[in-house]
């Protein structure tokens, strides 16, 4: 009785052991993939390799490149293009080598192409905090795909489905926007909950702050902004995800113009630039939401 054919194992090799090169390190590893060489570009990274990749050797640049059927790109956006042209003095013909960088697509490792390399980009669209945790969530992310062609596109979908994770093809021309678009909504969310947890802060420890130490029964005044917008926050995520911009509630949502203006004004006495960022955003909620010409006036940006 034939037996299905077991996907080729491929000689992998990461190029910097930061925290997205060692978690795709460990990702393609636990896949069945030989991951038998990378490149750390400083004593931390070496020293992260050796805990969290020990079956890998830490090797010099060239080498990693020339043994390695697969190489991954693990480097930072801005360091990509100078990368893209070592790689291309020492990559072999029909070398499969990818990058991390979410918002550049495979024009960028044209050298690597000329010399006979099958390039791609194979960005996760997810946060690295730089535990081991973050190779567990690798199986529940998705990621964005570009390639040349269809080989190319066959071999880029496989190696994410092999990982447990979802590809997803972004054109080449549309790289930016989704790069964009994933650190508008990932990124500035962190500019927007920070300000948010400042200005509970402030509300819970009364103008002084004193007021947090008697906040809660046991008067345990550590966090409590963070537990306060915990629930909500992540019920408004899921909310807004499953059923789109119809999930908003609030002030917004109900046109009171009146507890907007008041919002503005307790904003500004924490900090003018919390309240301007509450202003843009709730004017963005109000246009997606055709609000009343009053709610929209008040909430147009101020010179």
């Amino acid at each position: 009785m034939d037996t299905p054919m077991a996907p080729a194992r491929l000689r992998v090799g990461i190029i910097s052991t930061g925290r997205v090169g060692t978690a795709l390190g460990e990702a393609f590893a636990a896949a069945g993939h030989h991951v038998e060489s990378v490149y750390a570009n400083s004593p931390r990274s070496a020293a992260r390799a050796a805990e969290r990749l020990p079956f890998a050797r830490v090797r010099e640049f060239s080498a990693v490149v020339a043994d390695s059927q697969l190489v991954v790109l693990a480097v930072p956006d801005t360091e990509l293009a100078t990368v893209a042209g070592d790689v291309a003095d020492h990559v072999k013909p029909g070398t499969i080598v990818t990058h991390t960088a979410g918002a550049h697509g495979i024009g960028i490792l044209e050298p690597i192409a000329h010399a006979g390399g099958i390039v791609l980009a194979t960005h996760p669209a997810m946060t690295f905090v730089g535990s081991p945790d973050d190779t567990a969530r690798l199986t529940a992310s998705c990621f964005g795909v570009t390639a040349a062609d269809e080989i190319g596109d066959a071999i880029a979908m496989a190696l994410v489905m092999e990982l447990g994770a979802t590809p997803i093809r972004i054109a080449e021309t549309s790289r930016a926007l989704y790069h964009a678009a994933l650190a508008h909504g990932a990124n500035n969310l962190n500019a927007l909950i920070t300000d948010a947890v400042t200005a509970l802060r402030a509300a819970i420890g009364g103008p002084t702050g004193d007021a947090a130490e008697t906040a809660t029964v046991d008067g345990g005044g550590i966090g409590l902004a963070e537990q306060l917008l915990a629930p909500l926050v992540t019920a408004s995520l899921e909310n807004v995800l499953a059923q789109g911009r119809s999930a908003l509630t609030g002030p917004v949502a109900r046109g009171d113009v009146d507890t907007v203006a008041r919002h503005l004004d307790e904003l500004s006495d924490v900090h003018e630039g919390i309240a301007r960022g509450y202003r843009v955003l709730a004017g963005r909620a109000a246009a997606q939401h055709d609000a009343g010409p009053a709610l929209r006036h008040l909430l147009e940006v101020q010179p």
